[in-house]
């Protein structure tokens, strides 16, 4: 039974989750406090020292920031925000860039002195940049979350300076998430509480996908399902969460409906739900009520993983869609959680080595293990606890998914990043 207090922490958790952002969302937030610092020196920094964590630079490096004329990197990301960026516009902050400031951007990163480091720290997010001008200098610093300003200085006064979480994004609610307590909300809570958050993020999510297979982006993961397999449901599921990566991963500018602070989880937990609800006739609330399923699924994952780390985040939310997908074929929880447990051991320990255009490829292969771990279920054939990483239940595998990304794939964390700067 669904509790008021579960259910105002459900909606707090979905407000701050399923926001808008233009372009991968590290190299946004580097934007981000690229423009904040400009506001917070009230100039243009003739010069800059950036220092990053190890995941930031891994996420940063080979994608496009959008509205920079194809540009890739901290250095082009920094000089988009400074130069373009409205830091009130928070994760869209260099969405509204017009052309002509493109050879302005570029001709900032070429002229103005640009230090990238990455040094040791607990913080797999954390963006650190220290600007000077005219004898000026402010400091801007944002960890755990992609919009969480930490810290700002200027001229040696501390203008904000607040504790940070030591590693983990520690968000309220986050303590209630569980499979029983996600389908209660789901099943029950009033849908005029929270549809403004999932007409958008189906809006903004499917224009994307949209984008993707009409046009030439990345590596056209999209298109190739479709042109390859056909249009069978669970090939235009797998296709249309890829064609969102294929162009959101080459720099394309339209706004995606993030979760767990990713445009790239946030299209695959909601576009495969979205292609078999309209696939089976299913109604708007059915829509509505399996996309909740699929997305808390996906943030509850990812609770114990952390916003960034070695573990690829498509298959958090693949197991995601493949229960939205369950749910809207009626199951209740038994088929869900034998879909999240059978698709987490189908898939578990895929790598993260940085947004780039093969995450769509990735993300096709959630999507299929989501799909794969519901028809197991339908098939009477599940992996059960001992079977490697499984628990005894649901709850117990995903605490397991936690540890092992957190702790378990550090030092692959490390290897990844030593072979990509190398």
């Amino acid at each position: 039974m669904l509790t008021p207090e579960i259910q105002n922490a459900y909606i707090d958790i979905l407000r701050r989750e399923l926001v808008p952002a233009t372009g991968c969302t590290e190299p946004i937030a580097v934007a981000y406090a690229a423009a904040k610092l400009r506001e917070v020196l009230g100039a243009v920094p003739e010069r800059i020292l950036a220092q990053v964590s190890g995941n930031i630079l891994k996420n940063v490096k080979s994608v496009v920031v959008p509205n920079t004329g194809g540009g890739k990197g901290v250095e082009t990301a920094i000089a988009a925000g400074i130069v373009a960026g409205r830091a009130d516009r928070e994760l869209e902050v260099i969405s509204d860039v017009p052309e002509s400031l493109q050879a302005d951007i570029a001709r900032y990163r070429e002229q103005t002195p640009i230090e990238v480091t990455c040094p040791e720290g607990a913080h797999l997010l954390d963006i650190r940049l220290t600007g000077w001008s005219g004898g000026h200098e402010a400091v801007v610093r944002i960890a755990d979350t992609h919009t969480n300003i930490i810290y700002l200085e200027k001229d040696g006064e501390v203008l904000l300076e607040r504790s940070a979480s030591g590693g983990h994004e520690d968000e309220q609610g986050s303590d209630t998430l569980n499979l029983r307590n996600i389908l209660a909300f789901a099943n029950e809570v009033d849908l005029t509480l929270v549809s403004d958050l999932l007409e958008r993020q189906i809006e903004c999510n499917s224009a994307v996908a949209e984008e993707g297979l009409k046009n030439d982006w990345g590596a056209k993961i999209g298109s190739t399902l479709l042109e390859e397999y056909g249009n069978d449901i669970k090939i235009e599921a797998r296709a249309w969460a890829a064609a969102g990566s294929d162009a959101r991963m080459s720099g394309c500018e339209m706004p995606v409906v993030i979760v767990s602070g990713s445009g790239n989880q946030g299209m695959t937990a909601s576009l495969p739900v979205i292609r078999y609800a309209k696939h089976l006739n299913a109604t708007k609330e059915q829509m509505y009520r399996a996309l909740l399923v699929s997305d808390l699924v996906t943030i509850y994952q990812k609770a114990g993983i952390g916003r960034l780390s070695a573990y690829c985040g498509a298959v958090s939310a693949g197991v995601g869609a493949g229960a939205g997908i369950a749910y809207l074929h009626g199951a209740g929880y038994e088929a869900i959680a034998h879909t999240i447990v059978n698709a987490v051991a189908i898939i578990s320990g895929t790598i993260c080595d940085g947004a780039k255009p093969s995450c769509a490829a990735k993300i096709s292969a959630g999507v299929d293990a989501g799909i794969l771990g519901y028809q197991m279920y339908l098939n009477g054939h599940n992996f059960h606890s001992g079977d490697g990483i499984v628990g005894e239940d649901v709850d117990e595998t995903v605490a397991n998914i936690g540890v092992l990304a957190s702790q378990g794939m550090q030092s692959t964390d490390r290897t990844i990043l030593k072979i990509m700067t190398q």
